[in-house]
């Protein structure tokens, strides 16, 4: 018997929000609107609205999830999932609601520990050796719906936020087909979360408030450095900022060099720093908006 095809509302931001676009696209399930936002000037042409636009797709404001009549217009169309991809807003109760078998979120951790935003930098600032995404169903409040699916990797000690978040996408995309797929035939999953683990991650949190205390050890200061970095792409933490040599600069990406250091910390030496326990290698430093040689601190 064949199976009709779901009826589907999508929400989405970014890189992650475009790769679930077309893999909803194609799916053969029909996709009856797209919520988003319109792309900054340097995003021009790759934005999940533009695209969806110039392929044929209506495209309603990403806000439009915080509005309880956007449940009422779901019920109309006989929606039959929500799918919610790096929104930028929390949608409204009665919109998660609304959809026949239910709103899912693809979230960029492993719930319950790792809710909230920015995970995928917090998962290398505690030096975790793996990490995981999720598709959870959608319920009141951040990241506290039941489990339907989760795919954990490896996260090593060359790992940064952009990597791991790159490996978030390309897993958490797999998930979303596997959501298609179960939802098709009525078999979607639901595991509880024990919400006694959770831990919950908010936009202005960002470690030691943002500064680097070159007293620490080399193997803290790395992995909040590498945290931090999403180059080229802006970090939503910003590059980690330090004294050095009597400037305030941007630290954007260190080598350890297992070197003893044995001198006051945040001493500065042909391009090494001094930390708690052995010598840093610069690697990357912005100051004042620019890039710069580590090699011209003195």
């Amino acid at each position: 018997m064949r199976i009709p095809p779901l009826r589907i509302v999508l929400s989405a931001e970014e890189a992650a929000g475009l790769k679930a676009f077309h893999a909803i696209a194609k799916s053969g399930h029909e996709l009856l609107a797209v919520l988003t936002s319109p792309a900054p000037d340097e995003r021009r042409g790759s934005s999940v609205g533009e695209v969806a636009t110039k392929l044929g797709y209506e495209i309603w404001p990403a806000s439009r999830v915080k509005d309880p009549s956007l449940a009422v217009t779901l019920r109309s169309l006989r929606a039959d999932l929500l799918v919610n991809v790096h929104s930028l807003y929390i949608l409204h109760p009665d919109v998660v609601a609304a959809p026949r078998i239910g709103s899912f979120n693809l979230h960029p951790g492993p719930l319950p520990e790792y809710a909230g935003l920015n995970v995928p930098s917090w998962a290398v600032f505690h030096r975790e050796t793996s990490h995981a995404v999720t598709v959870h169903w959608m319920a009141p409040g951040i990241d506290t719906g039941a489990i339907a699916y989760d795919a954990r990797f490896p996260v090593t000690d060359q790992d940064t936020g952009l990597s791991v978040s790159v490996n978030c996408v390309k897993e958490g995309i797999r998930l979303v087909e596997r959501l298609l797929e179960d939802a098709a035939k009525g078999t979607i999953p639901k595991r509880p979360q024990d919400l006694s683990r959770r831990r919950v991650y908010k936009r202005r949190d960002v470690p030691h408030g943002g500064r680097i205390d070159w007293a620490l050890p080399a193997l803290e200061i790395d992995a909040f450095v590498r945290a931090a970095d999403y180059y080229p792409m802006p970090s939503p933490w910003g590059h980690p900022t330090a004294d050095l040599g009597g400037r305030k600069v941007e630290v954007a990406k260190v080598e350890r060099t297992g070197q003893r250091a044995g001198v006051p910390p945040g001493t500065v030496r042909e391009g090494k720093v001094a930390t708690g326990d052995e010598w840093l290698l610069l690697r990357r430093l912005r100051v004042e908006g620019r890039y710069v040689d580590p090699l011209s601190l003195k």
